[in-house]
């Protein structure tokens, strides 16, 4: 059975361009969909966050704000509260070990932003993956997570890897706009990633390696999917 660390923002708000706070965490769909798929295929998923704080779920994930529809909101809710156990009580980043598992999962939504883009232990975290070729995948704004794997010297870990994130593109047409503190696609950039980006709002899925990068909400499944086909590949 493959073992699957899904690594969650823990983050209730951002703080935007001009100072104030935006409420946001978790974009339910991307865990949702991203958890349930993983796990009606077998894998054993464990939750982490930073100090293993409890998620929020971002509020307009689940409503016609973000552009969620009633009936798939009321989908991604049931399955929120059917891993309601798991949500409330999630590993702390910094008592988990990559050995453990077989590949590492993170979902976006604006959290991560926030608060795992520049965690030291997430950075230990996806240096040790990364030297150990373990599965990273990372989904829409979880890519920001990403950015905290820097080493000593500065150096980027994942310069030079071909990835997609949410795009600049999607955040000014519906995310915050000039309002966000960056744009993930454009630090990336900065940083030496090699972006692969598609069409805004369309599922793309970008793999290098053993890193597999979905661009937005709409490749939640596709995402998902990717990162079992390639577990199931390297157990063949």
């Amino acid at each position: 059975m493959a073992r699957i660390l899904m690594i969650v923002s823990a983050a209730d708000s951002l703080t935007l361009a001009d100072g104030t706070a935006h409420p946001t965490g978790f974009w339910a769909e991307e865990l949702a969909a991203s958890h349930q798929l993983m796990r009606e295929a077998g894998a054993d998923v464990d939750i982490a966050t930073p100090g293993g704080a409890a998620p929020t779920v971002d509020p307009i994930s689940l409503d016609e704000r973000g552009g969620v529809e009633e009936a798939d909101a009321a989908r991604f809710r049931a399955y929120l509260d059917d891993i309601a156990r798991d949500l409330a009580a999630p590993l702390a980043l910094d008592a988990v070990s990559v050995d453990d598992y077989d590949a590492v999962f993170i979902p976006g939504g604006h959290g991560p932003m926030a608060d795992l883009a520049h965690d030291a232990d997430l950075a230990g975290l996806l240096i040790e993956a990364e030297a150990r070729g373990k599965l990273v995948a990372a989904l829409c704004h979880g890519p920001a997570a990403l950015l905290s794997a820097t080493r000593e010297d500065g150096g980027f870990v994942f310069a030079g890897r071909s990835m997609t994130s949410f795009t600049d593109e999607e955040e000014k047409q519906g995310g915050l706009g000039d309002a966000s503190p960056y744009l993930v696609e454009t630090r990336l950039r900065e940083l030496g990633a090699v972006i692969d980006a598609g069409p805004a709002w369309q599922s793309k899925v970008v793999v290098d390696g053993n890193l597999i990068t979905g661009q937005n909400p709409q490749s939640s499944v596709d995402t998902a999917r990717r990162v079992l086909a390639e577990l199931e590949a390297r157990t063949a």
